[in-house]
Order: C-alpha cells, then sequence, then structure tokens
C-alpha cells in the first residue's frame, strides 16, 4: 500500500548527534521540522532540510505553542491573533530557510498540545489553517484522522493528509491515549508494526479493546519515541 510515513524531527540535538535522525530519513517520507515553537532553532532548521533534501524526503513544518519549557505538550491559552502570528512565523522561517538550500516545503504538521486542541476545538483549527493560508495556501496539513480539525481544514479549501499513529495507542472516540498514562506509547517495533497493518486495514483497536474505524494517508512515528528507529524499520517492511 503506497502510504506516507512521516516523523517529528530537529526536535532535540542528542538525536541528530546520535544519528537517530538520520537512519529514520532512510525509513519515513516526511519529516516534520520543529520550528522553534516548542524545539528547535535555525541551526537545526538547515541541518534537517540539507538532510531531507539529501535523502529525498518531504519537508514539512511542525509548528507549535511557544512552550519550549514544556515542549508544547501543555496546552495555553493564547489570544486567537497571537496563536496566528506564532504559527505564522514559525511556518514561514522554515520556508525561507529550505527555500535557501533549494527545498520547497511540502506540508504542516501542528505539534502536542496545540495538535491535540485542533482535533477537539475547530476555533484552533480555524487559526492554524489561517496562519497557514497566509505563508502558502498550497501547503498540505496533517491533521488526525476522523477529527474535526480535518473537516475544518478542508472547508478552508487546504489540501489534507489524515493521520494516524504507529506508537501511540488510541481511546474509544478515536483520539490519542494521553501520554500521562503508561500505555500511551508503542516501544515494541512488532507491536506498532501490528497497528500499522490494522490501520491499513480501516481500524485501529483502542485500549479497551474496541475497533475504531479509520482512514489514514500518512503514518506518524515520533523521533523520540525509545526504538524509533527499529519501529521505523519495522513499520516500512510491514506495508512493502
Amino acid at each position: 500500500m503506497n502510504i506516507d510515513i512521516n516523523s517529528d524531527m530537529g526536535e532535540m540535538s542528542g538525536l541528530l548527534s546520535d544519528g537517530t535522525y538520520e537512519k529514520l530519513m532512510d525509513h519515513v517520507t516526511s519529516i516534520n521540522v520543529a520550528c522553534g515553537g516548542h524545539a528547535g532553532d535555525e541551526t537545526m532548521m538547515v541541518d534537517m532540510v540539507f538532510m531531507a533534501n539529501k535523502k529525498a524526503v518531504n519537508v514539512g513544518a511542525h509548528p507549535s505553542y511557544p512552550d519550549k519549557e514544556n515542549f508544547g505538550r501543555i496546552d495555553i491559552h493564547m489570544d486567537t491573533n497571537e496563536l496566528l502570528d506564532t504559527v505564522r512565523k514559525q511556518i514561514q522561517l522554515l520556508v525561507d530557510i529550505s527555500a535557501d538550500k533549494g527545498v520547497i516545503l511540502s506540508h504542516v504538521k501542528p505539534h502536542g498540545a496545540l495538535y491535540n486542541r485542533a482535533v477537539i476545538d475547530e476555533n484552533i483549527a480555524q487559526t492554524i489553517g489561517e496562519a497557514i493560508i497566509q505563508v502558502d495556501p498550497l501547503l498540505k496539513v496533517m491533521g488526525l484522522a476522523g477529527s474535526k480539525m480535518l473537516s475544518v481544514f478542508d472547508g478552508l479549501g487546504l489540501d489534507t493528509m489524515a493521520e494516524a499513529f504507529a506508537d501511540r495507542t488510541y481511546e474509544s472516540d478515536g483520539t490519542l491515549r494521553n501520554r500521562k498514562f503508561n500505555d500511551a506509547l508503542i516501544t515494541n517495533p512488532n507491536q506498532a508494526a501490528q497497528q500499522t497493518i490494522a490501520i491499513i486495514n480501516g481500524y485501529v483497536v483502542s485500549v479497551d479493546g474496541t475497533e475504531v474505524p479509520i482512514e489514514a494517508q500518512t503514518l506518524c512515528i515520533h523521533s523520540d519515541t525509545p526504538n524509533a528507529v527499529s519501529i521505523a524499520e519495522a513499520v516500512k517492511k510491514s506495508i512493502q
């Protein structure tokens, strides 16, 4: 099956220096680069764009709440204009850095708490969508499969990619299991591959055993998940 595999990158210098990012790019087709909101800086962005271009991997922006202290994983209240401004600036920065390297940005994927809020809050999704349009209305946008955020992005005329997760567990309503729970992450490569096969067949099994219908065009593997490279290898093999 032809399905995109994406990974969030440019967030931790240790994952660059130990070769994790480079190894992951051998198994994924798209990367989402932190743009300075929750992590990353211009030097890291340049490194990620250069590496992705070398490996023929799509480059996308990974904007977030401006909250490096909490890695963008805590929901914070922001004025609509402030949120639009920070998301727009984060995306634009990566667009400019990519263009300088001869790379055209392909997509946007919100990060962490901002992503999760947009899943259930149409106003937040609307603000993210408007920020994307202000930068480039041709950018694709990734969002949780079956969620309100995709409906909002579609309504704005954006090209959407429904996303599922190979390394995260699900609730019975199709949302992601909160990271505060010990079973929120899938760190076993075989389990991630099994979930990938289920997704390809149109469903995921939630933490309570419910089969939840799902239709996805892209699969995420977080680069900071333990065993991320092994998971990516297993996921790639499972869809070949």
